[in-house]
């Protein structure tokens, strides 16, 4: 806490994918909310923790701080930390990225249907 104090007394610029949400990868698939928040809730007040339960979003979350210094210093302290002997991945949530990842796949299952359709096979090249 007492880093985060200082950060916002000095007058420091972020970057700008610093942001409140984290997005956070390898998980154990078994991890409670609760150790979630004794994990995160040690960087300051969290908003909202989202931890993924389907097949693809498993070892997954998205933790909503309040303050965005508070998001800046987990960030700072939780990357690479150990839990169940995974190693976490926390990264600040970039909408953008996340939606071309989901766009691109979309886009090439479209193509696939119009090939389909069509009739046009790219192994004949």
């Amino acid at each position: 806490m007492a880093q985060t104090i200082s950060l916002r007394k000095g007058n420091t610029r972020l970057p700008p994918e610093v942001n409140r949400v984290l997005y956070v990868r390898n998980l154990p698939f078994n991890i409670s909310s609760e150790e979630m928040y004794d994990i995160f809730g040690k960087y300051g007040a969290i908003r909202q923790i989202r931890i993924g339960t389907n097949k693809d979003t498993r070892g997954t979350a998205f933790v909503v701080y309040e303050d965005i210094y508070d998001a800046k210093t987990a960030v700072d302290h939780l990357s690479g930390f150990n839990v169940a002997n995974r190693y976490l991945i926390v990264l600040y949530y970039q909408p953008a990225k996340m939606n071309k990842k989901f766009d691109q796949k979309k886009k090439e299952e479209e193509i696939a249907k119009m090939q389909e359709k069509y009739g046009v096979s790219t192994k004949d090249k």
